[in-house]
């Protein structure tokens, strides 16, 4: 793309906005979500670009997603060689992106774009990260609505991240704080709990959703599986990223603790005369010391693993939100 001056486009420097959209087979709708983007955010008078991921359709969304890059100065189309899934196009999305601050929506219309100043306003009142609430869905209640509900419940439980809303699509990042986080499996809906885990500041407004007007939902009940594995995942990354020893090496303990105690018991039985080859005892003892020291074996493992993660990609275990010298405070 080159560079223009228009008014709200992206400058030749660093934009101040990145709207990033992955979509899926979303031709019908994709000329309408970039009139509409471009409607919501050229009044603005902030440079922007619109990064638009095309994550391997098999519509032609490819197509008009060329159509509109060349008549549209502020697009960047980013096209995904096949399907990766959500999370890596927008991961990819964000690696392309340039703004100061990153905004995600959904491609498929039910997000308003006419939202986003009011997520901006709410950025500005000192968040890093604020989260869209679709207080009143458009979508079907037994198939979407209850399944997400239980899924916000739980999530916010686990998480420890109180939102009512972790599915919706419509967020707003400071761009340091995308910048600290990395994806892979579906953990883009529990980016506002890897955000807390980074020491975020976080919010939530209410925001519309409209119903699908193109087009069909890409989600399926599938999801809840892969859902329940990556809270699994955060879960243990919130409370045990730093010290995996915690968790392995007290489970190891017990284990090594149990087995010791039981084949102690064993030991005088058979000193006493008592016949123990056949007792299930003996079997329970020493599976609780092969599982106990496998356990801890685990936890040294994982150990190394964490050094690993946060020495080769120089990652530090803590976040400086600012320094204070002389009365002056540094954002860090």
């Amino acid at each position: 793309m080159n560079a223009t001056t228009e008014p709200g486009s992206a400058l030749a420097g660093q934009p101040e906005l990145s709207i990033v959209v992955p979509l899926f087979n979303e031709e019908e709708s994709l000329p309408l979500l970039v009139a509409r983007l471009l409607e919501a955010l050229r009044p603005l008078g902030r440079s922007f670009e619109l990064v638009l991921v095309d994550d391997g359709s098999s519509d032609g969304t490819a197509a008009v997603l060329r159509e509109l890059a060349a008549a549209t100065p502020e697009l960047v189309a980013v096209l995904l060689r096949r399907n990766y899934g959500q999370t890596p196009a927008m991961s990819a999305g964000f690696d392309v992106s340039r703004g100061r601050v990153i905004i995600t929506l959904d491609g498929d219309l039910q997000n308003d774009p006419a939202d986003i100043p009011m997520l901006l306003a709410q950025l500005e009142q000192g968040f890093d990260l604020v989260s869209g609430w679709r207080h009143q869905r458009q979508d079907n209640a037994v198939s979407r609505l209850l399944p997400s509900k239980i899924a916000n419940r739980l999530i916010a439980r686990v998480t420890g991240v109180k939102l009512h809303d972790y599915g919706c699509s419509l967020k707003a990042y400071r761009r340091e704080l995308v910048e600290d986080m990395n994806l892979y499996g579906e953990l883009h809906r529990f980016l506002p709990a890897l955000a807390f885990i980074e020491g975020a500041r976080i919010s939530e407004v209410k925001v519309n959703h409209n119903a699908r007007q193109f087009g069909q939902s890409k989600y399926g009940i599938d999801r809840t599986f892969r859902v329940l594995m990556d809270l699994l995942t955060v879960w243990f990354m919130k409370r045990f990223l730093t010290r995996p020893m915690y968790v392995f090496g007290f489970g190891g303990l017990v284990g090594i603790a149990i087995g010791s105690v039981l084949s102690a018991y064993l030991l005088v039985e058979k000193l006493m005369g008592a016949e123990i080859g056949n007792r299930p005892l003996l079997l329970v003892a020493v599976l609780a010391l092969i599982a106990g020291v496998q356990l801890f074996c685990f936890g040294l493992l994982a150990e190394l693993q964490m050094r690993t993660y946060h020495e080769s990609q120089g990652r530090p275990i803590y976040r400086v939100r600012e320094t204070l010298r002389g009365g002056l405070a540094t954002a860090s």
